[in-house]
């Protein structure tokens, strides 16, 4: 299988591949074509098909394994796949495991690894809201396997657990660092700030916005499920469980990044920053990872998220 990460310019690609999206565009002189993303476990690609209405083309919709035969080109510095000819793929003509992005790390390793960062919170309210979640077999496998976002960062199976193990470590740094931080508080926040996205996305192969994601967030989502466990807890302090919420409700750090409340204690204030250093460099290495420099001195190009140009690093 040709996989998408290692396509260039020129190459002719006959093969199989998730169809994730399909909308119908026109161009400047009002002729129909369709943009697809296509998608393997390494990644995605952007397609056209510039005659959908022509006989090589079947009729298919996004989630279909979908055999297509095209060429790869550029486009603004991006690859782009020209598709000539599509249709359905039949069962046996490819192995779905393939197509859907992973971690690059070790998923069992960062679960043994989450579960030390568990065991290490003394407090024993916290600890047995940990526990309350992540002695769950189920819970803990749909955590583990689920992805962080959409497709902005961490967007794989076991994104969540990836990018809640960096944060939660880091946090556990800090603390080291600034021994007047409530430790166990801030390592509690991090394992649990982004829980709500078990819920806010579905898992593979759509890895999308479920209805509950649309219409609350992550974050609500994330408190609500926080405070059902909290509530089941006898004699969990109110104070420490505000605190908590306080945290989750809090880590995107600003309201115009869809916090309910601006960071009001100093272990929040860290987690925004955590959670948003991680976030962007994650980004970061995903677009550089993804595209071939534009040149020799490994400019990659501007990127809207981050809204700066990017650079490959050439020197050590």
């Amino acid at each position: 299988m040709k996989y998408i990460e290692s396509m260039n310019e020129g190459m002719h690609i006959r093969d199989v591949y998730l169809c994730k999206t399909k909308n119908i565009a026109l161009t400047r002189n009002g002729k129909e074509y369709a943009n697809v993303t296509l998608q393997d476990k390494t990644g995605q690609i952007d397609a056209k098909i510039w005659e959908p209405n022509s006989p090589g083309i079947s009729d298919f919709e996004p989630m279909d394994f979908v055999l297509i035969d095209g060429n790869v080109t550029s486009f603004n510095g991006a690859r782009q796949l020209n598709i000539n000819r599509l249709q359905i793929a039949q069962e046996g003509q490819y192995i779905p495991a393939d197509y859907f992005p992973v971690s690059e790390k070790d998923l069992s390793a960062m679960q043994a690894e989450l579960l030390r960062l568990i065991e290490s919170v003394k407090n024993p309210s916290l600890s047995a809201l940990l526990h309350s979640f992540f002695d769950q077999k189920d819970f803990m496998k749909r955590f583990c396997t689920h992805s962080a976002a959409k497709s902005i960062h961490h967007g794989f199976i076991g994104g969540l657990l990836e990018h809640t193990l960096s944060v939660s470590t880091l946090c556990s740094q800090i603390a080291s660092h600034y021994p007047y931080l409530n430790r166990d508080l801030l390592v509690t926040g991090a394992i649990l700030h982004d829980i709500g996205k078990t819920k806010e996305l579905s898992s593979f192969p759509a890895n999308d916005y479920t209805d509950a994601g649309q219409l609350l967030g992550h974050i609500m989502i994330g408190a609500q499920m926080v405070s059902g466990q909290i509530e089941k807890i006898e004699g969990f302090p109110p104070v420490l469980g505000n605190e908590l919420l306080h945290l989750i409700l809090s880590h995107h750090g600003e309201l115009e990044y869809g916090s309910p409340k601006k960071p009001a204690l100093m272990e929040a204030l860290v987690l925004s920053f955590v959670d948003n250093m991680d976030a962007k460099v994650e980004t970061m290495y995903e677009t550089i990872r993804s595209k071939e420099p534009a040149n020799a001195d490994g400019w990659i190009g501007y990127n809207k998220l981050l809204d700066t140009n990017l650079r490959k690093t050439v020197g050590k």
